[in-house]
């Protein structure tokens, strides 16, 4: 992938990047009062010196800026004190909380744990995900089952107990890909226990129904995120097309989460949102 499909880092109209599209918009207090659960708030380590943010910093940042208390959640305890150090240097309300969404029997107890913390729970974001990257003729039984063990049984079991103690009105998001819908990677895992995901969202919608809980899915494209460039590693000509001749940002992503884990969605319910710049629909640049 040439560097140009990167996100810039300025503001540029021409190619559909905006004061949000780079975290610099004001707040507008959308979730004052609100306590929300991200899993997968940390982002992992990369070569880059200067990385981008991820989708579940991200999302953790704005969602504190525009009032929410917010759990962060994540496997590696640096990263979640990394997001909840940032939360605090804007002056926003966060803390950690240390989880491996392998172990079944600690997601319940940390939903629990992070509930009674916030004095209760109006929220949750579910971003944590894994890619093996490996193609059908090399899969294995252990590397199918972890992804889908982190991808899909974790949602499930998060979920699970959020919809018993969420408040009436709350909302759950997970995060999806494209990949959900392109055998292009040649990473079947990944791609179909995404799929599995938009499927997960519905069952959860369903389920939510009666207290009013709502849940939706958001299903980034190609993305200038840590994840994303490890991804272009692997494979150079992952993003040439491109619309707008960028990726997007892991800002982008949270804007996006904010309207759906906010009261302003309160009739968008088991949805998928393909984020991806029009990508799905045919919107491509010349490579």
């Amino acid at each position: 992938m040439s560097a140009n499909t990167h996100a810039p880092q300025t503001i540029d109209p021409s190619a559909s990047l905006h004061a949000e599209s780079l975290g610099l918009a004001k707040s507008h207090g959308r979730l004052a009062g609100r306590r929300i659960i991200v899993v997968g708030a940390g982002q992992r380590k990369t070569v880059d010196e200067a990385p981008p943010i991820g989708n579940g910093r991200a999302m953790s940042v704005l969602f504190a800026r525009e009032g929410a208390t917010v759990a962060c959640i994540d496997a590696v305890k640096d990263a979640a004190d990394a997001t909840v150090d940032q939360i605090a240097s804007e002056g926003g309300k966060a803390f950690a909380d240390i989880v491996d969404v392998l172990d079944t029997a600690a997601i319940a107890p940390a939903v629990q744990r992070c509930t009674d913390r916030l004095g209760g729970l109006d929220g949750l974001a579910l971003n944590v995900g894994i890619s093996q990257g490996l193609p059908l003729q090399r899969m294995t039984v252990e590397a199918w089952d972890k992804d889908y063990a982190v991808n899909v049984r974790s949602h499930m079991l998060f979920a699970q107990r959020a919809l018993e103690i969420m408040s009436p009105g709350g909302s759950i998001i997970l995060m999806s890909s494209l990949a959900s819908q392109r055998a292009g990677g040649r990473n079947p895992a990944y791609e179909s226990s995404k799929a599995a995901q938009i499927a997960l969202g519905r069952a959860i919608a369903r389920a939510g129904e009666p207290k009013g809980i709502r849940c939706n899915v958001i299903a980034p494209g190609f993305m200038d995120t840590p994840m994303g460039r490890d991804a272009s590693r692997r494979r150079s000509d992952r993003a040439l097309t491109v619309p707008f001749g960028r990726q997007g940002t892991g800002w982008e992503v949270a804007y996006a989460a904010l309207f759906l884990i906010s009261n302003e969605s309160s009739y968008v319910n088991a949805h998928t949102l393909f984020l991806d710049g029009g990508h799905l629909g045919g919107i491509q640049r010349e490579a």
